[in-house]
């Protein structure tokens, strides 16, 4: 498996199918153009064993990433709902207590459906905490978890960083 080419990496498993495709010099990059790509996601997400890095997979994985965009910018909830119709939580009694198990018809269908399951978990702690880079040239997206809520930046280093050049140039010419 190769390495993740990605600038962001380790944000809930919804945002990170989002931020499999990123920004670099104008022109957008995408980690799931081919197998070896859908591989290193799942990898980077403890997917590998269970999950297999094959044609059905991918495809489905691709239509919960356009099915998360669509949530995310567009509020539109009908193209997650037909990913989240390919499986189901089965209530079980553990050793330890109360637990859940994920159950998928397919099992290619597993990465997408836990993609857009965390996508509600998500809405149901802080949808308010779903954010988009603030850069205007940058189309990732992360959940703040700032104390106060109000992180605006995929990152400092990078997006954060340009963006207080830029002001910084801005008033330089005007000076």
């Amino acid at each position: 498996m190769s390495a993740d080419p990605r600038p962001l990496t380790g944000e809930p498993l919804a945002l990170d199918l989002l931020n499999t495709r990123w920004m670099r010099e104008g022109a957008v990059q995408d980690l799931l153009t081919d197998i070896d790509g859908l591989a290193v996601w799942l990898g980077a997400n403890a997917l590998d064993g269970r999950f297999e890095a094959d044609a059905p997979t991918l495809r489905h994985v691709l239509q919960a990433r356009d099915a998360l965009h669509k949530a995310v910018h567009e509020a539109a909830a009908a193209p997650l709902d037909a990913v989240l119709e390919h499986g189901r939580i089965r209530a079980t009694l553990t050793a330890s207590g109360p637990g859940e198990v994920p159950e998928f018809r397919d099992p290619a269908w597993g990465p997408a459906w836990l993609a857009a399951r965390d996508y509600l978990e998500l809405l149901s702690t802080a949808p308010d905490r779903i954010r988009g880079c603030a850069h205007e040239a940058c189309i990732l997206h992360f959940f703040d978890t700032s104390r106060n809520g109000t992180r605006r930046w995929c990152s400092m280093a990078a997006c954060g960083n340009r963006a207080k050049a830029s002001r910084h140039y801005a008033r330089a010419r005007e000076s």
